[in-house]
């Protein structure tokens, strides 16, 4: 390894890491710094990079391509892991991999590394990621292969090396932030019985002390956020504008037990303020503009992203193809949707849409019912042909083979039940 590009977060370990790279590698380390927003971005961070020993610091501000090409087609599929986890470290991690994949061969390296330890999921989805771009590129994660410094030894090492680092206070947690979500672990979140502490959250207040509720209207034009209250926005300042507003109304909080791609159970917390009301009201507008078919397809699809993302599959034949699909899908989910910020909860209030599949004539019961409820009859007779049949010929479901048990077992018996005939009715 003559040449290393380092995914450099300008925090105390990456810091280290430039110069554990060199004393055991004799390598020239670049580094690589990628501003995906939420706070990700610390300040002097070239500066500290160079002081570390870096032959070349690059910093890129991505976050508006994290936006459009990343966290947008996941909002469009619905894909949450496991039902709640918006994936917003997952997301950002093929990002950056790209980009020191880039960097590498801008450069002429032969390795990259990461900050990442043996036990979590962001060492996968560096690993396999980057090989999947480039097999040739060697990848190195000093965390996992003899680093391992104490807090307090990373920080004498540093020192007697001349290191820049920044010293504050050291949180009790792990933490990731970007600007579509911040994750915290380990501590005394490690028992899922214990309730997070208030000093957990940073970007939600307490939904009780909350203000007051507001409504807020999103647009959407192919199933991406255009605008709030009719004000249109680019990506990141969209999520920016309702992260501050749904973040002050205490929504976005989520208490999460996942499996982890290497095999263990993990309790997560997350703070997703604008990822949590806009999947909310992306789902809303779907139900709109979508038929059931498309409906019921693309949960499978949403789950299976959700699934490839977390898993680091990012760059996988699978992954990119379901992305294409779900891009088809959303040519008709445009229109508006308001939900109501209220004490921890985005709730959905209203939606409309100019290719709504939604007739208030069919729908309706009163004047105006363009509903023929005399074909209800015809249909009704052809729905349940089969299953007629299937009574006719096997008797009723459990019924079959001498079998003791049956669904239609006597109920009348064994429930309270009253009866009204003329002879016992009051006079």
């Amino acid at each position: 390894m003559k040449k290393v590009v380092l995914a450099y977060s300008g925090g105390l370990d990456t810091s280290v890491a430039v110069a554990w790279l060199q004393e055991q590698f004799g390598a020239n380390v670049v580094t690589l710094t990628v501003d995906v927003g939420g706070g990700s971005m610390r300040d002097g961070v070239e500066r500290r990079a160079m002081s570390a020993g870096a032959s070349r610091a690059y910093v890129v501000d991505a976050r508006e391509r994290f936006a459009t090409d990343f966290v947008w087609p996941h909002l469009q599929a619905n894909a949450l892991y496991q039902g709640a986890y918006p994936l917003a470290t997952a997301l950002a991690r093929p990002l950056i991999a790209q980009l020191l994949v880039e960097v590498a061969r801008r450069e002429g390296a032969d390795a990259v590394a990461h900050g990442c330890t043996g036990k979590g999921n962001d060492q996968v989805r560096f690993d396999v990621a980057v090989h999947a771009l480039d097999p040739g590129l060697e990848v190195v994660a000093p965390m996992r292969v003899g680093m391992g410094l104490s807090r307090e030894q990373s920080i004498d090492y540093a020192e007697a090396r001349g290191i820049e680092i920044p010293i504050t206070k050291s949180s009790p947690y792990s933490i990731d932030v970007n600007l579509w979500g911040r994750s915290i672990e380990t501590g005394v979140l490690e028992d899922p019985w214990t309730a997070p502490p208030a000093d957990v959250f940073q970007w939600t207040v307490d939904p009780s002390a909350a203000p007051a509720p507001v409504e807020v209207v999103i647009a959407f034009e192919g199933g991406v956020p255009v605008a709030i209250d009719g004000e249109r926005l680019d990506a990141v300042d969209l999520i920016d504008r309702l992260h501050a507003l749904a973040g002050a109304h205490g929504v976005g909080r989520i208490d999460h037990v996942e499996d982890r791609l290497v095999g263990i159970k993990s309790r997560e917390i997350y703070e997703a303020p604008a990822a949590v009301v806009l999947h909310t009201a992306h789902r809303a507008l779907e139900g709109l503009t979508l038929t059931k078919d498309t409906l019921r397809f693309n949960r499978l699809v949403a789950d299976e992203l959700a699934r490839l993302t977390y898993d680091g599959l990012w760059f996988s034949a699978l992954h990119r193809d379901l992305r294409g699909y779900i891009a088809s899908s959303q040519r008709v989910v445009s229109g508006e949707v308001r939900i109501r910020l209220d004490h921890g909860t985005a709730v959905l209030v209203g939606r409309r849409s100019p290719l709504s599949l939604y007739d208030k004539d069919l729908a309706t019961y009163d004047e105006g019912d363009a509903f023929d409820h005399a074909a209800a009859v015809g249909f009704i007779e052809i729905f349940g042909l089969p299953l007629r049949v299937e009574a006719a010929r096997h008797g009723a479901v459990g019924k079959h083979h001498g079998a003791a048990w049956a669904w239609t077992e006597p109920l009348l018996e064994s429930l309270p039940t009253t009866v009204a005939d003329p002879a016992t009715a009051p006079a």
